[in-house]
């Protein structure tokens, strides 16, 4: 056989075994048999071999998974991956309707979706061509795992159609894959996974794509990050679109006419979920219509137009053994409940929290109680009260100490406060708390620094202060257990990397009190660089907007002590930046023509990408939206414009051709 014979033959035997893919993991009607399907691969893959020039991305044998990463890449996402708003009952569920409805001009519709709980993930193709796939991470920057997901057989490596655009789904394991996977770790003698949602995640984040090939991974899709040249309107008519396409969207998803119908979904679906293959945990409600969804806008977690409904909290009894305390890194102790291990929402529970001394007394917890435990938000347990006709007057009364259980120091509750603190500023347990906050993925974000890893470095007397992190010793970490010399380089080129994030990355770390990770951001945009944040008065801060009068306090003493003045000080000499990298507010142009505008783009340009004129106009001071609406206040339409052009044109909106919008540019 010659190469153009087996270039004709390998196109065909793809085309065949991508539509069996589709059958099988999509449309869930095979038309042929598994030993059909095999030999096709197995000729697929010894054609491959004798022309391996020949083999292309989007073949099926690309599946089975390459070789195994060093790491994963990072990717930024274009369009933040947002988490959302919470509603756990029918009057949030009305609310959320309420705000929705009084948002825009005509009545709003709703799309519903089960809520699948797995792993949200994105995938991004170019001319039809599956190329990228990441984590959701943080939401602004997630993980490269393009080879892991490729091993999810009903993600098709190429489009019906030559579309680029990216779209966002949940990789999930079904409910038989996870029961036989432990299975088989118990027989290997291995610790199980706690529940499918963990296995997806640890399946997708493995380094070697064999493994994730080897675990039957599936995913719905339920959206859109990024979509050039779209001309659909609503939701609903995305999730058809997708399917045509090829892609893998729920079936049970609803378009519902008014929030009485939703409702009527939710409740049905609360008895229904045991009855599915795969695990969910509550309905997703969106607003249907892209344009009133562009109204709507966001705040800085979420969209407002729309929610979770949450499914009400699974509850188990069982024995409370004793009781534990722990220090965090303000202080704070909080006691933990000791439990016979008890399954809880598919989880197996051995702690909750008691949150407060004040908690355990309301609810007369003694050690030895019988207790009824529950998931707040199917996540984290807690003790909900004691069985008391169980009781056999046994159980012992619970009292906090008088001393912190870390370093000996007396407790003491501040004012309009419940928990009791230590305020030994030396206390082992604060040190180590606050080295895992400052290193975390929300603050400075350093790959393999983690808990375990920051409390073996602390017990060796390696690290005290956050400093003491950026001067670290190759030779002290290979003396470490589990210590070899590329994880000792990887470590420390990470911690090397962190020195040059952008300010409110440092912020955030630091755990100044009441400082979030939104303040930090607030902050390191108004002030700019940490010198100035430093020099603020308790005026200055206050005049910032979000900032209240008990954060500013709190700043201000913050940065008014001379040991964290020193501190500061050595971690700008050991090179961390000190510096926003953003943009910030008061750096907004003012004689720009896009200031303030409402802007869609629509068709293709010549000069430009969709990304980099999104960009420029952002840069400008324009906010760019997806849908034509009566608030545009300019529309700049490349070739092939389409719908959006003559929407434009009926509603009398001002419309520029490419040429106008470089003269804009220039202006």
């Amino acid at each position: 056989m010659n190469e153009t014979e087996a270039k004709q033959k390998l196109e065909t035997l793809r085309e065949q075994l991508n539509q069996y893919n589709y059958e099988y993991h999509v449309q869930d009607n095979p038309s042929v048999s598994d030993y059909q399907y095999d030999m096709k691969m197995r000729e697929l893959i010894e054609l491959e071999e004798q022309f391996p020039e020949l083999i292309t991305p989007d073949s099926p044998s690309q599946r089975v998974g390459g070789p195994p990463l060093d790491a994963f890449e990072k990717v930024q996402h274009n369009v933040p991956m947002l988490s959302l708003g919470n509603a756990f009952n029918e009057e949030e569920l009305r609310d959320f309707d309420r705000r929705a409805q009084g948002g825009v001009e005509e009545e709003v519709q709703y799309v519903c979706e089960l809520k699948i709980d797995g792993l949200a993930v994105s995938l991004t193709y170019e001319d039809g061509l599956f190329v990228r796939g990441a984590t959701r991470g943080d939401g602004t920057t997630g993980e490269d795992i393009t080879k892991n997901l490729r091993t999810i057989r009903n993600i098709p490596l190429r489009l019906e159609e030559n579309y680029t655009l990216e779209v966002r789904g949940e990789a999930y394991m079904p409910k038989r894959s996870f029961i036989a996977l432990n299975e088989e770790k118990e027989a290997n003698g291995d610790e199980p996974f706690a529940n499918p949602r963990n296995a997806a995640a640890g399946s997708l984040r493995q380094l070697d794509p064999k493994i994730a090939s080897k675990r039957n991974l599936d995913i719905f899709l339920y959206g859109v990050g990024e979509w050039e040249d779209s001309t659909l309107e609503s939701h609903s008519e995305r999730l058809e679109k997708l399917k045509e396409l090829g892609l893998k969207t729920n079936p049970e998803w609803k378009k519902c006419r008014n929030i009485d119908e939703v409702i009527d979904y939710v409740n049905g679906w609360v008895e229904r979920r045991m009855d599915l293959d795969y695990e969910i945990d509550g309905i997703v409600i969106k607003v249907d219509r892209l344009d009133q969804q562009e109204e709507l806008g966001f705040t800085a977690k979420s969209p407002r137009w729309a929610t979770a409904y949450k499914f009400p909290a699974e509850e188990a009894i069982t024995h409370l053994k004793d009781i534990e305390l722990s220090v965090g890194r303000t202080g704070a102790v909080t006691p933990t409940a000791i439990l016979e291990p008890v399954k809880v929402a598919g989880t197996t529970v051995q702690r909750a929290s008691l949150h407060n001394e004040d908690l355990i007394k309301e609810k007369d917890i003694r050690i030895g109680d019988t207790v009824v435990i529950k998931k707040a938000g199917d996540i984290i347990p807690e003790v909900v009260r004691v069985v008391m006709d169980e009781r056999t007057g046994e159980e012992e009364p619970y009292r906090m100490p008088d001393h912190c259980p870390e370093c000996g120091s007396e407790l003491v509750r501040l004012e309009e406060e419940v928990a009791l603190r230590c305020i030994n500023p030396n206390c082992p347990a604060q040190l180590r708390e606050g080295l895992i906050h400052f290193v975390s993925r929300n603050a400075m974000n350093i790959d393999g620094l983690g808990e375990k890893v920051i409390a073996q470095l602390f017990k060796e007397s390696l690290v005290s202060t956050i400093a003491d992190l950026y001067k670290l010793d190759r030779e002290e970490l290979l003396k470490l257990e589990r210590m070899g010399e590329k994880s000792v380089d990887n470590l420390l080129n990470a911690i090397d990397a962190s020195k040059e994030n952008s300010l409110e990355r440092l912020l955030f770390g630091l755990g100044i009190r009441y400082v979030g990770s939104k303040a930090a951001k607030t902050l390191a945009e108004a002030f700019g660089t940490m010198e100035n944040l430093q020099e603020a008065s308790y005026e200055d801060l206050t005049a910032v907007n979000e900032i209240g009068d008990k954060m500013a306090d709190s700043i201000y003493r913050y940065f008014d002590e001379p040991k964290v003045q020193d501190l500061l000080t050595e971690l700008k000499r050991l090179g961390l930046n000190m510096e926003y990298k953003g943009r910030k507010k008061n750096d907004q142009p003012t004689d720009s023509l896009f200031l303030d505008k409402t802007i869609v783009l629509t068709g293709k340009m010549e000069d430009y990408t969709r990304s980099e004129a999104k960009k420029l106009v952002e840069d400008l001071g324009g906010k760019i939206t997806g849908s034509v609406s009566k608030k545009t206040d300019i529309l700049i339409a490349g070739e092939d414009a389409g719908s959006k052009y003559d929407k434009a044109k009926d509603l009398g909106v001002e419309i520029w051709d490419e040429e106008k919008f470089k003269q804009a540019l220039d202006a």
